[in-house]
């Protein structure tokens, strides 16, 4: 085992055992939802996961190691901590070797998760193009992660804050095959349709599976991202999110806010503008994306798929 990483008793019980485990990321803790209610939905994501037949494993960076699972009382230091820094490829170094509190954004548990040999991970959306990416080059690592990191990235898509056409494009040039789930459309986190199509819909998990075994095995190294949208009953209307979205992004500007500052920004202020519905909205499809991804998890190691999970 890498020597950064330290297991959870839970996760290392699952790898000894050989069961199915699922990485979770905990930017979505730290900087994706207010608490309390980020660490009771992380809890909640871990139980959907456990009920499906898969062990969860919450991936942060503390006291100088790549805790690869959380304990109650970890899950509790990130989601109430005011310091915990954002971790991408770049940044994992710097919070390692200064023994600082770490959260994952996709691309450093993407990193964290193929070092603990776990193929599959569950987020909220991925990162993606910015929109007038033409003039700043704001682009997420998120992307090229997906480009050459061997990890299944289960999602809602990406938010509608991005230029999702542009973030599509960047996949295809990169060769990360896009894999919806129950409709060919690719949604768009808060909504369940973006105007885009995705490369391909498999839907049960056993074909999904089969399909990501055989890009590995054909030496196609990189992610893949299966696109699960939200259930229709939490989703927001399209116009409206979109209405709201471009108010956020124009504030946004308006303030200077750029970087790796922007996505919490505006995910706070869409909530804001929202009346909270757009928390509600993120929370359920977190969920419903641990489902999806414990499945997966579970058909990649050729166990039966809990058909009531």
């Amino acid at each position: 085992m890498h020597p950064y990483l330290l297991l959870s008793p839970e996760v290392a019980a699952a790898r000894a055992a050989g069961k199915p485990i699922v990485a979770l990321e905990s930017t979505i803790i730290s900087h994706g939802m207010p608490y309390p209610q980020n660490v009771q939905t992380a809890r909640e994501v871990e139980q959907v996961i456990r009920d499906a037949g898969a062990v969860p494993a919450t991936i942060a960076l503390i006291k100088g190691r790549i805790c690869i699972g959380l304990s109650e009382e970890q899950l509790e230091l990130l989601g109430s901590s005011s310091d915990a820094i954002k971790v991408s490829r770049r940044d994992l170094p710097y919070v390692l070797a200064q023994k600082k509190l770490g959260a994952t954004t996709v691309a450093a548990t993407m990193i964290c998760a193929e070092l603990a040999g776990i193929q599959v991970f569950v987020t909220g959306g991925i990162g993606g193009v910015h929109r007038g990416a033409e003039k700043s080059f704001d682009i997420s690592a998120d992307l090229q992660e997906l480009a050459h990191t061997n990890v299944a990235v289960v999602c809602a898509g990406v938010k509608s804050i991005l230029d999702i056409g542009l973030t599509l494009e960047y996949l295809e040039t990169h060769g990360v095959p896009v894999v919806s789930v129950g409709q060919p459309g690719f949604p768009a986190f808060f909504t369940r349709e973006s105007g885009f199509k995705a490369d391909f819909q498999i839907d049960s998990a056993p074909e999904q599976a089969s399909f990501i075994r055989t890009k590995w095995a054909l030496g196609l190294k990189g992610g893949v991202v299966v696109a699960n949208p939200v259930p229709e009953e939490a989703a927001m209307p399209k116009m409206e999110i979109d209405r709201i979205t471009d108010q956020a992004l124009l504030e946004a500007d308006q303030q200077g806010v750029t970087g790796k500052a922007i996505t919490p920004f505006l995910l706070d202020r869409i909530k804001q503008l929202t009346g909270g519905r757009s928390l509600a909205t993120n929370i359920a499809l977190v969920k419903h994306n641990a489902l999806v991804g414990a499945r997966l998890a579970v058909a990649l190691h050729g166990a039966p798929v809990l058909a009531n999970a």
